[in-house]
């Protein structure tokens, strides 16, 4: 790998989007981290030499001329780490919903893979991060489970395009998350029940054999793995990473 292949990293100022970047720099990858929230991102940029801050909105196709200029040289791997806003149950969803999702988290993973395309090398790693409710449809979490079902399509399809290429692509697939964002969830839920937060966090607990949620640096950890060359059989794969939550064998 040469020395200033960069990662670019989607969603950079978020809770796992953030431990990923910290994981990035430990392995010595130098990282160009996109968000919204420029002024979160100037504080990241500003402790590390090796992050550059690209202010992008990757649910619009001008972030994708916006990352091209942020990018100085090879791109060894990318991330979509932007997560889909709550949309509520199938008994009440907004119908528009289900396409605004989409077009976040599939219609910005091309819009990043597109603005970075010309500068991948062998061995570049293309990954996603989606969702367990892609792979275990609930009426609950309606708008996660439809867009991270077609996420996981997309992977397949992108596999086959860039596999060609000598590029691999790869989606991890998490089960509830041990974040401040489930936590504003969990408090939500718990007020309209009646119940105590850590109640609502139980069930959620529960879902795991090992009644553990899985954590942002987890998640990290996964996506530097796929930096090692014996991951490219890896390639076009959901890698599940929700402590055994998910009961299918499919």
């Amino acid at each position: 790998m040469s020395p200033s292949a960069q990662a670019v990293v989607v969603g950079a100022t978020g809770e796992v989007g953030a431990a990923i970047v910290a994981r990035l720099r430990k392995a010595g990858v130098p990282v160009v981290a996109v968000a919204r929230d420029s002024g979160h991102l100037e504080q990241l940029s500003a402790t590390d030499d090796g992050i550059t801050a690209c202010h992008a909105d990757i649910g619009d196709d001008s972030s994708g001329e916006a990352i091209a200029a942020a990018v100085s040289g090879p791109v060894r791997m990318v991330v979509q780490t932007a997560a889909v806003p709550p949309a509520g149950p199938l008994a009440t969803i907004e119908p528009d919903a289900l396409g605004r999702s989409v077009s976040l988290k599939l219609g910005g993973l091309l819009r990043l893979i597109r603005a970075v395309e010309d500068r991948f090398i062998e061995g570049s790693r293309i990954v996603a991060i989606g969702g367990l409710f892609g792979a275990e449809p609930t009426p609950e979490t309606c708008g996660a489970g439809i867009t991270n079902a077609a996420l996981a399509n997309l992977i397949r399809q992108l596999s086959d395009a860039y596999g060609p290429k000598g590029v691999t692509v790869h989606m991890i697939a998490p089960g509830a998350l041990e974040t401040e964002r489930l936590r504003r969830f969990a408090g939500a839920e718990a007020q309209e029940r009646g119940v105590s937060i850590e109640t609502v966090l139980d069930e959620y607990r529960s879902e795991s054999s090992l009644h553990r949620l899985t954590t942002p640096d987890q998640i990290a950890w996964a996506v530097t793995q796929l930096l090692a060359p014996e991951a490219d059989a890896l390639h076009g794969a959901t890698i599940a990473l929700d402590g055994g939550s998910r009961r299918g064998i499919f």
